[in-house]
């Protein structure tokens, strides 16, 4: 479930939230968790801005 959450970029603090952490580093630590998908996109969005 947590895993899905940042999938759908739930942000982190929300995350956490749900998940009872204690802290948002072990939310982020565990499983924040790049996907390649979600890496095309920033790397497009990045080429967008620098061309």
């Amino acid at each position: 479930m947590v895993s899905l959450l940042m999938e759908l970029r739930v942000p982190p603090h929300v995350v956490q939230a749900i998940a009872r952490h204690a802290d948002v580093k072990i939310t982020l630590k565990v499983y924040a968790h790049a996907n390649l998908d979600a890496m095309r996109e920033a790397l497009g969005k990045l080429d967008g801005r620098l061309s």
